[in-house]
């Protein structure tokens, strides 16, 4: 059995795309481009997908990721291609790479994003910033299935700083104010998700977007403590392919057509 391991984006009208819409999308792009998928076992099989840290439904992302089990080797970057022209534009599979190291999810310690804030100055955005980093604690709450539960969306919060709008590609152009925010979160229980920062904003801060902030995940990955930054997730894979012999016959067997 072969595994692939796949990077994917959910680029503009696409963000407002459920998880479950989009697994039911690429399971259509898998048997379009006929990939040998491998399936479990019981009365129901389903093809073996695994799925990583999927970002909130109306969040963009660039860096959103998933393994698949084949049946029969195929290159990948060969098999990235046909996935990537059966599913819809701004669902886009950008990279692929043979899982030769274990531990795909653990590797998904922290993550980047960027917070577009229409009708905010960078000048209220950065003391919004500050005030937030000299807190000890920020107490958010959130909804869920069993009520509202408080949590500190402080703790969580490597880095967040006030970044140069011009820097960035927004997904809505607007001759308004606009703040751009660079975030660096860890992923822990309860998560902290950027909109939980930014009700951590609106309340040490009075930070209050007169539209809801466009919202995208840059990177996720493992975070390096020495440096301050998230790594990319598939290196090791990278890396391992590039030192592991490859046996006779597997390159032929790698190309042959999916």
């Amino acid at each position: 059995m072969q595994r692939i391991r796949l990077r994917y984006t959910k680029r503009g009208r696409l963000r407002f795309t459920s998880h479950r819409d989009f697994q039911r999308a690429f399971e259509r792009a898998l048997r379009r481009a006929e990939v040998p998928m491998a399936y479990s076992a019981g009365f129901t099989p389903h093809p073996k997908v695994s799925y990583a840290n999927a970002a909130p439904t109306g969040t963009g992302s660039e860096a959103e990721y998933l393994e698949i089990a084949l049946t029969e080797p195929r290159d990948p970057e060969r098999l990235r291609g046909l996935l990537d022209e059966s599913m819809p534009a701004g669902l886009d599979i950008v990279e692929a790479v043979e899982a030769r190291t274990s531990g795909l999810a653990d590797r998904l310690t922290a993550s980047v994003w960027e917070l577009r804030l229409d009708g905010v100055s960078p000048e209220d955005a950065r003391r919004a910033v500050d005030v937030f980093e000299a807190a000890g604690t920020v107490e958010v709450q959130r909804r869920t299935k069993n009520g509202i539960r408080t949590f500190d969306a402080r703790s969580a919060v490597v880095a967040l700083e006030s970044a140069d709008a011009h820097a960035s590609q927004p997904d809505r152009p607007t001759d308004q104010p606009c703040a751009i925010l660079r975030l660096v979160v860890r992923h822990v229980t309860p998560a902290v998700r950027p909109d939980d920062v930014l009700s951590g904003l609106r309340a040490v801060a009075d930070l209050a977007p007169p539209v809801p902030a466009a919202v995208t995940r840059l990177a996720q990955g493992l975070f390096d403590e020495e440096t301050g930054t998230v790594t990319d997730p598939l290196a090791p894979d990278r890396e391992a392919a590039a030192t592991e012999p490859h046996p006779a016959g597997a390159t032929a067997a790698a190309t042959a057509p999916a």
